[in-house]
């Protein structure tokens, strides 16, 4: 399709139908939330919540219909009048001195104001981009203005704004904000969809190019790993395969954001994590798979309606059957005539498959679900960063896939369901795969090949089967990594014993504050056991055991130093300390240099210990009893024996520098990013084993793949194609990716990607469903 040139009227009748999108949809939105509250006030609480309920509901029976009328006003209004008709309840201007007061309702409808925006670019982000980079070619312009009625927080402030204007207040208002950010969520994700579908047919953009709004620092020279080459082709208006123009995690905007951040990390960060962890959440999936079942039902009502599982007929059973047996028989004639089926020969197999398959099928849902799992796997098939050796076997997933998604109606709900996650996971596995490694091409096609064939061996199974060989395949990925792989089984070996001294560390650190909580010992004492000796006691315990003279020797050094540290009273005891003080001196040194602390770190810490016990001889500590000095030293010779289970109870206040684990088999990462948000942290835990990402650092930009995870992964360590191993701690790695110094080799998972272009097929010709 060609691109239009400018045409500002093609664009004010965009905007018109973006309105009207809305306006027709909202009927059905505020009916929700009211039924919403409706089903709060008839569920049991506490007797201020039941009121709050109570009230809201009769706030919405008189005031749902002044709701949406003032809220179509306003979208109209905005339509109209541009910019100036939106800004009703901006915060006010200040005052002659520069300052003026703001009540907390202002404040807090500014609050929720901006949380319903959130929510809508959440669900609509992919959407957004692409139609704000059609209306502004179409009025050459750069960017939307910041108070276009097309952006989010423009249409969010109308909707509170005529929320307050129908009588309904804020306290009602978070009694149902999950209901309402759904459903608006749900509304302007609608009607941007419609209005990039209505444009696309005007021949507008068919390639969406995003590297007019990729935001860089005033120093950057160059770009990421993707760094903005060529354009993103996304079809129908879905968002491309880096669609979010607000460069999140997973947008191809990030890579070259990110690429030019050495002096000013924290600007760049805030630009881009503004929605970040939104873009690249599962509830893009999700929405991209509701936006499927719509389409679909519009021409077959009854389609992904919840029903119970039920057999595929017997014609296109058997079709099926025939199908993959000839999948088979070609797939052993090219691995005989040692050649690779190319995708050209695969997608006209699928062609004439998906034909003889529609004449075997029986009713219209089945010929759709055809339809629809061919147009999924042409694009698996067409995916060039899945090797060409490993193609054939994703295609014969195609007919166990397609009696699966006739059988199982939740197959086309859900990202969740077990056939999705096994290509998915496959995929991250092998896209961004380097040929160059043959250990691991070779391991890994033996392994997909294993899986397939068991797939194929057990047609009958449903779901089951392929729920079994995924977690096959997790277990394998994590044995691979752990043990078979010569470039990442030292790195993980050494990573393991990083977590292990750093779980000692933590245990030790909580035991030694449990057996000082009583005790009249001087800060700077406390604090060195606390930060320093617990992290020598782990480090020691882990060479040469718990029990081992070393360690042993280490515990009865943090005795001596409490010792030394409490109050001395008579000249006996002052001499005692002068005695114990070279030898107690030089173990420390010892242990600290044992545990990676360079001179400096060592002087430092011991010129603050010098100070700390000098007021031992001022007797300005008070006495510590000898029994308790005893009971002391008994607790540390056994005290592994009351080590806690640190569970999920570690906080950042118990992360101990790594920087002494530096090696020339594991580097570990201890600087960059910046102060991650729960988000960022969140999605650090999400990450999975065997997918790849392009890292920056220590001035490389490189292609890496996640080899190994510890325990409640606090710790991640990644494996370059050098096979340079990585450490990060969890609150580094989110640091990295707020940053967009880490981003994922894949945009999107496998199967969504191919979701979103089989959408945008039968956005064009949704004819072919029922053909």
């Amino acid at each position: 399709m060609a691109t239009h040139a400018a045409s500002p009227d093609l664009a004010g009748r965009a905007r018109r139908l973006y309105t009207e999108q809305l306006a027709k949809g909202l009927a059905q939105a505020v009916a929700a939330v009211h039924e919403a509250a409706r089903v709060l006030r008839d569920k049991p609480a506490e007797h201020n919540t039941a009121q709050r309920r109570r009230d809201l509901c009769d706030e919405l029976q008189k005031g749902a219909a002044t709701w949406q009328k003032s809220i179509v006003t306003g979208v109209r209004q905005g339509l109209l009048y541009g910019a100036s008709a939106s800004r009703m309840g901006d915060l006010p201007p200040t005052g002659a001195a520069g300052l003026s007061l703001v009540d907390d309702e202002t404040i807090d409808r500014e609050i929720i104001t901006s949380r319903l925006a959130l929510a809508m670019m959440d669900r609509a982000s992919w959407e957004f981009a692409d139609l704000r980079t059609r209306i502004a070619t179409l009025e050459r312009r750069e960017e939307l203005d910041a108070q276009d009625l097309l952006r989010a927080h423009v249409l969010a402030r109308v909707v509170v704004q005529s929320w307050r204007a129908a009588g309904c207040g804020l306290a009602g208002w978070r009694e149902v904000q999950p209901q309402l950010h759904n459903e608006f969520a749900h509304l302007v994700e609608e009607a941007y969809h419609e209005t990039n579908r209505w444009l696309l047919e005007q021949g507008v953009l068919a390639d969406v190019d995003l590297r007019p709004f990729i935001k860089r620092t005033v120093d950057s020279g160059r770009t990421g790993a993707h760094g903005g080459e060529g354009s993103v082709h996304t079809g129908y208006g879905g968002g491309g395969a880096g669609g979010s123009g607000a460069a999140g995690p997973g947008g191809r905007a990030g890579p070259t954001s990110a690429s030019g951040m050495r002096p000013s990390v924290g600007d760049e960060t805030r630009l881009m994590t503004r929605v970040a962890p939104l873009a690249r959440s599962g509830e893009h999936a999700e929405a991209v798979l509701g936006r499927l079942n719509r389409l679909v039902a519009r021409h077959l009502p009854h389609f992904g309606a919840p029903t119970p599982q039920q057999p595929v007929s017997p014609n296109l059973s058997k079709a099926i059957d025939q199908a993959q047996s000839g999948l088979r028989q070609r797939a052993m004639a090219s691995t005989q005539r040692d050649v690779v089926v190319t995708s050209a020969a695969l997608l006209e197999d699928l062609h004439q498959r998906k034909q003889l398959l529609k004449q075997a099928a029986t009713t219209q849902d089945e010929r759709a679900i055809i339809e629809i799992c061919a147009l999924l796997f042409q694009s698996i098939l067409t995916e060039d960063r899945i090797p060409a050796a490993l193609r054939v076997w994703f295609a014969r997933l195609q007919m166990p896939v397609l009696r699966v998604a006739v059988g199982e109606p939740d197959f086309f709900a859900t990202v969740e369901h077990p056939a999705r996650r096994l290509i998915d996971r496959m995929g991250a596995c092998v896209m961004g795969f380097d040929s160059a490694t043959r250990g691991v091409d070779d391991a890994l096609e033996r392994e997909i090949k294993r899986i397939v064939q068991v797939v194929e061996a057990y047609p009958d199974t449903g779901r089951r089967v392929f729920q079994t060989v995924l977690t096959e395949f997790e277990k394998w990925l994590e044995n691979f990594f752990t043990k078979d792989n010569e470039a990442t089984r030292k790195g993980v070996s050494l990573s393991q014993q990083v977590e292990q001294r750093e779980t000692l560390a933590i245990q030790y650190t909580i035991e030694l504050r449990r057996m000082l909580n009583e005790m009249p010992v001087q800060e700077g004492v406390r604090q060195f056991l606390f930060q320093i000796w617990a992290d020598v006691l782990a480090t020691t315990a882990v060479r040469y055991g718990a029990q081992g003279d070393q360690t042993r020797a280490m515990k009865k050094a943090a005795g001596d130093l409490i010792w030394s540290a409490s109050a001395k009273v008579t000249r006996d005891e002052r001499a005692e300390v002068i005695r114990r003080l070279t030898p107690l001196l030089k173990t420390l040194r010892e242990g600290m240099a044992a545990s990676g602390h360079d001179s400096a770190r060592q002087e430092r810490e011991l010129q603050q210990l010098n100070n700390s016990l000098a007021a031992a001889f001022t007797a300005k500590a008070a006495v510590i009893p000898q029994e308790r000095l005893q009971e002391l030293a008994e607790r540390l010779e056994s005290l592994e024996e009351m080590l806690p289970d640190v569970a999920d109870a570690i906080d950042d206040s118990m992360v101990f520098d790594l920087s002494g684990h530096e090696s020339s088999e594991l580097e570990v990462v201890s600087e960059g990013g910046s102060l991650p948000t729960p988000a960022m942290l969140a999605w650090a835990r999400e990450l999975q084993v065997g997918s790849w990402y392009m890292l920056e650092h220590a001035g490389k930009n490189e292609a890496v793949q996640l080899a190994w995870q510890g325990m409640r992964r606090h710790l991640s360590m990644f494996v370059t194609t050098s096979g340079r191993c990585i450490l990060f701690q969890q609150q580094r790695l989110a640091s990295y990716l707020q940053a967009g110094l880490l981003l994922p080799a894949q945009d999107e998972a496998l199967t969504v990607r191919a979701t979103r272009n089989a959408l945008a097929k039968l956005d064009v010709d949704p004819a072919r469903l029922l053909q």
